[in-house]
């Protein structure tokens, strides 16, 4: 037989109605600060937890975000996961964690789960669906956020959206080897549906034309944006391209297989070939040498993103706005 304080116990032992302690837990009507603090002090000694479910349908409110990532193993999303859970716990406020494997298919069917679920809101990390499917999706989400991803030729009635500007990224990167003497510089592009790696191609591009640099299309490569993608294709890449003097990677665990593709075919780094990648993950300073990379301030951006999506839960103005992030390079022995 169940021991467990119900709503009826508060209210007998208060000597109020059932509605008057729904309107104390549920912050709702109003109720006199004497019997409040009466009630709310009833609660805690009977150690009394109400239906999160019931709670839930008074309020119209779960207490909890969805936060969607590609791929959680990588360091890069794992950051911005600890910033996201850090400030939406210190709100009260539980994270459903999911990730996609960088499928747009588990993608959709996640997002689909999620509003299932009734979330409060909606973060996506970097995503992978195409721009309309998107917009549909987010429009019957209660408020969104999305982190490194823009819908510049399509309207949403309620997202914002958190992003580095990624052809900086390119041109800085691109920019630091053009001027310490590289010309024939490739580029480890990552996933063709990556947002992401598309801004970092077009600050890459813009770098060597206005260098004055020609470009061979062979010099750019998709691949997986991990250890054994970067490895995979920088040895596909450097024996068709061996003119290559230097690569420019879409991250750090792309840039870290590269450094291994390098070492089996005898190619020394930096005298041979330089590397440079993308987001300063801790991996970027262990390796040897270490990696030359282009730095994300990955927790701020997580935070922003948390504050953002707070704001519209709060039944802000909808409409899209933008807020930017900067990298920085940071210069190590891969590409001094």
């Amino acid at each position: 037989m169940s021991n467990r304080v119900s709503m009826s116990d508060v209210a007998r032992r208060a000597g109020v109605s059932l509605m008057t302690v729904s309107r104390v837990i549920n912050e709702k009507g109003d109720v006199h600060p004497e019997t409040r603090q009466r009630i709310q002090k009833i609660i805690k000694d009977l150690d009394y937890h109400p239906s999160a479910i019931a709670r839930s349908l008074a309020t119209q409110r779960t207490r909890t975000i969805g936060l969607v990532v590609p791929d959680v193993s990588n360091p890069f999303f794992a950051d911005i996961t600890r910033g996201i859970e850090a400030l939406a716990y210190a709100q009260g406020y539980h994270v459903f964690l999911c990730n996609t494997e960088e499928d747009p298919q588990r993608e959709i069917s996640v997002i689909q789960s999620l509003e299932e679920k009734r979330v409060d809101g909606l973060i996506l990390c970097s995503s992978r669906i195409e721009a309309t499917a998107l917009v549909n999706l987010l429009n019957r989400l209660p408020a969104a956020v999305l982190i490194n991803r823009r819908l510049d030729d399509h309207k949403s009635e309620d997202y914002q959206t958190v992003f580095l500007d990624d052809e900086a990224s390119g041109v800085l990167a691109t920019r630091h080897l053009l001027q310490t003497g590289h010309r024939r510089i490739g580029y480890m592009a990552g996933p063709a549906t990556s947002f992401s790696g598309q801004g970092r191609k077009k600050g890459y591009l813009a770098a060597m034309e206005q260098a004055g640099a020609a470009v061979n299309p062979d010099w750019i490569i998709h691949c997986q944006p991990t250890v054994a993608g970067g490895h995979q294709a920088g040895l596909q890449l450097l024996e068709r391209c061996d003119e290559l003097t230097a690569l420019f990677c879409y991250n750090d665990l792309v840039a870290v297989g590269a450094l291994q593709a390098c070492s089996d075919l005898s190619r020394k780094i930096p005298d041979d070939l330089a590397i440079i990648g993308h987001d300063d993950i801790p991996l970027a300073a262990l390796v040897s040498p270490a990696l030359t990379t282009c730095r994300v301030h990955r927790q701020e951006l997580g935070a922003r993103a948390v504050e953002a999506l707070f704001e519209r839960m709060k039944n802000c103005p909808g409409g899209c706005t933008q807020i930017v992030l900067h990298p920085e390079l940071i210069i190590r022995q891969s590409a001094p």
